[in-house]
């Protein structure tokens, strides 16, 4: 009896992370399934460091973007890719190490078990593992009450990344995604569509290499256009 195999598409952003992104493959690539095919699309945004030839060497899908799109347009297009090529799920996971291959098959097993559309890693809700900085948590903090005010939906870790969406959810963000802000802009279009949406719990790490794109000085700044960002998206998205 052939068993029915699911594909799963691990997108996985890079930009200058070429001093994680091979233990990030590595660890993915040694992760044991069933029923799942698991396959990493590393979508190198442009870096200029060794990412794309480090990546070149290693077995997995490399889409080479020839100019910087940004975590949103990078995002996008491995889920472009994986909904093209009929893949069942997507992932995100990023390339900086944060987000453990252990905790993938949490997500992968929430997603058999029960019909949602979009499952997201929280590190929030059992506080487990790296919690980031102080002025971090306030500013998701912040964001849950927006979010839930827009959305009607209460998301504690409304900035992760560690994702994964169903064949729904691939399509709509294969055709529309949000650039700039991602994660929390993301959740209101999806649940203005009427998607379920869950949180469930997980362990991440703090970032393996390189340098974050949100600095310490610049936080308040981030807060104010992250915010704007949301409202706007509530304002665009059609039901």
């Amino acid at each position: 009896m052939i068993k029915n195999i699911k594909k799963l598409a691990i997108v996985i952003p890079a930009y200058n992370e070429q001093e994680s992104i091979a233990m990030v493959l590595k660890n993915i690539q040694a992760l044991k399934t069933p029923n799942i095919q698991l396959i990493p699309i590393v979508v190198n945004d442009c870096s200029n460091d060794e990412t794309a030839n480090i990546v070149k060497e290693l077995d997995c899908v490399l889409l080479d973007l020839p100019v910087n799109l940004g975590i949103g347009g990078a995002v996008q297009t491995g889920y472009k890719y994986a909904y093209k090529n009929g893949f069942d799920y997507a992932l995100q996971v990023d390339g900086d190490g944060q987000h453990p291959a252990s905790e993938i098959t949490k997500l992968v097993n929430e997603a058999l078990k029960e019909e949602n559309n979009i499952i997201i890693g929280s590190r929030f809700i059992k506080k487990e593992g790296f919690q980031s900085s102080g002025i971090r948590r306030l500013g998701i903090s912040f964001l849950r009450n927006w979010i839930k005010l827009f959305s009607g939906k209460t998301i504690y870790d409304n900035t992760s990344g560690f994702r994964l969406f169903d064949k729904k959810a691939l399509e709509l963000a294969s055709k529309s995604y949000p650039d700039e802000y991602p994660e929390p802009e993301s959740i209101i279009m999806f649940a203005k569509k009427g998607f379920k949406i869950k949180e469930i719990p997980v362990v991440m790490k703090e970032r393996q290499g390189g340098e974050s794109s949100i600095q310490a000085f610049n936080q308040l700044y981030y807060m104010i256009k992250v915010s704007l960002a949301i409202f706007y998206t509530y304002i665009r998205t059609k039901k």
